[in-house]
């Protein structure tokens, strides 16, 4: 997959830093801390971040939790202009709404919203999400903000056809979490898997594990291994 989660933390493994917490550095002062922490883990991260260049990591902070969640199940397994395309015939199904609300969405034909290119599946998983956002199980922005990670990994993938990786998603991109490495993402393990010229990736348990030495930039981590090249960079 690539990018458009309940168990308890492990032993060793860093709390949740606060939403404050991560605000109280201006962007790019994070960013290059981050990037400073991970070229000093050895030598093949310190080439990569040097041969990368500062973090570009663009967040969406605006969306709510609803929205972000319909969004990133319409653009599962599919190309990025595939997803851009049936995403943007359901939004034509709502003129005048930048973002269809969780109601409207349930109050449209299934078959109308069918034809938009949606499977029977995910239709049903968006279908859920709204009215799940009715119900109150998915939070609201400010509710989300206050939540820790591992608690709205917990709540979300409860919900038909929501998984970790979608939640990861989720806390990367919207609620802006800087500590969240999705182990589960076939990029961040081939990533580091061509970083470290090993013959086969790690596992998700094992690629958890190592993320572990990432911590408290486990999210600039992975912003770094999906963009690692196909032949990574010759030892000097």
């Amino acid at each position: 997959m690539t990018p458009p989660d309940t168990a308890p933390p492990a032993a060793g493994r860093r709390p949740h830093k606060t939403v404050a917490a991560q605000e109280a550095l201006p962007t790019p002062v994070l960013f290059e801390r981050a990037a400073r922490h991970l070229a000093a883990l050895d030598a093949d991260w310190a080439r990569h971040v040097q041969a990368i260049g500062p973090c570009l990591h663009a967040p969406r902070p605006a969306r709510e939790p609803y929205e972000a969640l319909v969004r990133a199940i319409a653009y599962q397994q599919l190309h990025a202009r595939a997803g851009d395309a049936i995403l943007g015939r359901l939004l034509a199904l709502y003129p005048g709404q930048a973002f269809p609300q969780p109601q409207a969405l349930l109050d449209t034909d299934p078959e109308a919203q069918r034809a938009c290119g949606f499977s029977a599946s995910k239709l049903a998983t968006i279908r859920g999400i709204a009215q799940a956002a009715l119900d109150g199980v998915i939070p609201e922005r400010d509710e989300a903000l206050a939540m820790s990670d591992e608690a709205l990994i917990e709540r979300l993938v409860a919900l038909r056809g929501v998984g970790r990786w979608t939640v990861e998603m989720l806390l990367i991109y919207t609620l802006e979490r800087m500590d969240i490495l999705p182990a589960d993402d076939y990029g961040v393990r081939e990533g580091y898997r061509r970083l470290k010229r090993l013959d086969k990736a790690p596992s998700p348990a094992r690629m958890r594990t190592i993320g572990e030495a990432f911590s408290p930039y486990r999210t600039i981590a992975a912003w770094y291994l999906w963009r690692m090249p196909t032949a990574p960079a010759a030892m000097s």
